[in-house]
């Protein structure tokens, strides 16, 4: 499969290991009962039937009047990229097709109601919902794509795409839409903003895992921050224009935010013409959705003696009225040019927990209510968030929130040296109900936040069915492009990052709990087993050493997604040096355990290593605070320094050839 393809299926190729069926050009092996079909994010409903039927290298589209010609595109690509090499048009499926027929339509077609009623289904009636039937007929089977809006169908080509990788269909009914209506990302982190190349990959990227929504918000964009009032440069301009083509292309909603907190004058309506202006150009190559971020500011002053005049005193029941009425007059303006637009999105300066204070109350009496308040949790980096707790950030507001979950940014001190990429986890099942979306920080490094973005758009999708383990996995799988090897290599990797900090002391996931389970049953071996148990759990230890030193080499060998080796470098360099210092630190006990003196060589040497993994620096800029790289810290490094105590070491000799 080409990167082009892999880019473009996303988390179709999950399905090959998951269910253990051949790849594309592979004739899979036939077997009498139909696996029901890993996809992610989980559908809502999968009826399977009791056949099943192969693609086959033939195949015929039947395309309602209407559909959108990217999307057709797109359904070319997902059967090129099974195998299926020759695709014609037809108007309507035949009594008994001789190959596969693919219906692709929104259920206010004629000829998709006539395919979903052939195979007993009915369309999905929510907003980006949709349906997928699937029957065998004659030597095929046909295939109905039905979406209830462009959305929905677009959604079902996502899973199409999945479906297919298996190389063979089961007889199915997927019935499916979105439990959040916001899901996404905004890039809303310190430091490095990403590339225009790497927020089109991230586009891409989001359309597989059924992403509604990216925010552009970063922080270090001087025109829309510091100098928001200033129109952006020509080229700067361009490359939005193209960005946001791009969100439409994946059925992203592009929102632009501006950022005036700093320097806004509340009351003067110069700002607001200002602001009126901003948008406007915005809307002109092809935005229409907007957002005011006023987080990370002072309220204790004003910056205008203007607003002290309007609003009276600095403060914060001062500072929610001037905000109020300053987002009212946005979110008019909008509204006036564009009916149909979707609600002004904004960030309050208290944007954390759901304490009633001052500055909250006067938000939740003067805010419009059309206006979408997001909304961080219980904390700025929360290391849970229930439904009690966003149904009390509902009362504190004044409406359901928007969930800014700042996991996996790694923009904060507490980050140093950290990529996040443990599973999205800790957010209660049900939260569907109480917030009307999730929008994750992601990191500077585009491709490795990935890994937790999957889960955050899988739980938007349905949180009541989210698995986080599997959809981790699956995510490892999309950037290995299904590779048994380099998932593996990757799932080593992710649990050296698995981590995650909050503004104070304790983790809310802890480090490498895999590696700490390994190393904690090798010390218990050590000092409560037998030989047998000793030296099987030093064997194990020490196979799982060579993979981890060998999983770097196998993540930059080209399978994996070459952004996510070429941002994750120097974690990938620090591992492998830890990797050997893994190894040498097993030889040293295994010579331990052979009464052989070499083992003071071994451990002498492990020590090297690991103080030169220690040293491994971040990439300078890359991220808002550089420092060295950590790998297991806490876990891995404890060994290393335990080991030599953990047996009775021999005399001092030379090490053995190995």
């Amino acid at each position: 499969m080409t990167r082009k393809m892999v880019n473009f299926v996303g988390l179709s190729s999950v399905l090959i290991a998951v269910s253990g069926v051949a790849g594309p050009g592979v004739a899979p092996a036939w077997a009498g009962a139909p696996k029901r079909p890993a996809i992610f994010p989980a559908p809502v409903l999968i009826d399977l039937g009791s056949a099943q039927f192969r693609l086959g290298t033939s195949a015929v589209l039947v395309v309602a009047g209407g559909t959108d010609p990217d999307t057709v595109a797109r359904v070319r690509n997902v059967l090129r990229s099974a195998g299926v090499a020759e695709i014609t048009m037809a108007k309507r499926v035949p009594s008994s097709p001789d190959r596969l027929h693919v219906v692709v339509g929104t259920g206010d077609a004629a000829v998709v109601r006539e395919a979903l009623a052939a195979s007993h289904a009915s369309i999905d009636d929510h907003a980006e919902g949709y349906t997928i039937a699937s029957i065998a007929r004659g030597d095929s089977g046909v295939v109905t794509l039905a979406g209830h809006d462009a959305d929905g169908l677009f959604h079902a080509v996502q899973t199409f795409g999945q479906l297919a990788a298996r190389g063979d269909i089961p007889a199915l009914v997927i019935q499916d839409h979105p439990a959040m209506p916001i899901r996404g990302t905004i890039e809303g982190f310190y430091g490095a903003p990403w590339s225009m190349a790497d927020r089109a990959k991230h586009l891409d990227f989001l359309a597989t895992v059924k992403a509604n929504t990216y925010v552009y918000s970063p922080k270090d964009d001087p025109y829309a921050r510091d100098r928001w009032r200033e129109a952006y440069p020509a080229a700067t301009l361009a490359s939005l224009k193209a960005l946001a083509g791009t969100a439409r292309r994946n059925h992203i909603d592009f929102v632009y935010a501006v950022s005036p907190g700093p320097s806004v004058c509340f009351s003067d309506p110069a700002d607001i013409t200002a602001m009126e202006r901003k948008f406007d150009a915005m809307r002109a190559i092809g935005v229409g959705s907007f957002y005011v971020a006023l987080d990370d500011i002072e309220y204790t002053k004003w910056n205008c003696e203007k607003d002290k005049a309007a609003f009276g005193p600095s403060g914060a029941e001062a500072a929610g009225v001037a905000q109020a009425r300053l987002l009212n007059a946005v979110q008019a303006s909008l509204s006036a040019k564009d009916p149909a637009a979707r609600p002004l999105i904004m960030v309050p300066t208290e944007y954390y927990d759901a304490k009633e204070t001052p500055y909250k109350a006067a938000l939740r009496k003067h805010l419009d209510p059309r206006i979408v308040v997001q909304w961080t949790g219980t904390d700025v980096v929360p290391p849970a968030i229930s439904i009690p707790d966003a149904r009390a950030a509902t009362k504190a507001f004044g409406r359901k929130t928007l969930l800014w979950d700042n996991y996996p940014v790694n923009d904060y001190a507490q980050t140093t040296g950290r990529l996040l990429l443990a599973p999205y986890i800790r957010r209660e099942a049900g939260l569907s109900g109480e917030l009307t979306g999730i929008l994750s920080n992601p990191m500077n490094q585009e491709v490795p936040s990935r890994v937790a973005v999957t889960g955050v758009a899988a739980f938007g999708w349905n949180d009541t069915g989210y698995d986080a383990e599997r959809t981790w996995h699956a995510a490892a799988r999309a950037l290995a492009g299904g590779d048994e090897g380099a998932t593996g290599a990757l799932l080593t990797f992710f649990d050296t990052q698995h981590m995650a900090p909050t503004f104070g002391s304790q983790p809310w996931q802890d480090q490498a709990p895999r590696l700490k389970a390994m190393l904690d049953h090798v010390r218990e071996a050590i000092a409560d087993g037998d030989d047998i148990a000793r030296q099987t759990a030093l064997a194990e230890l020490g196979r799982y050493a060579a993979g981890f030193a060998a999983a770097p080499d196998i993540i930059r060998s080209g399978t994996v997604d070459a952004g996510f080796a070429a941002q994750s470098r120097p974690w990938l360099d620090a591992m492998q040096l830890w990797g050997r210092a893994l190894q040498l630190t097993v030889a040293g006990l295994e010579a331990v355990d052979r009464d052989s003196p070499a083992a003071v060589g071994y451990f002498a040497d492990a020590k090297r290593r690991a103080a030169e993994a220690a040293a491994v620096q971040s990439i300078p800029g890359a991220t808002r605070f550089d420092g060295p790289i950590k790998i297991a810290d806490g876990v891995l490094d404890r060994f290393v320094v335990d080991a030599p105590t953990l047996m009775t070491v021999p005399q001092r000799g030379e090490p053995e050839a190995r």
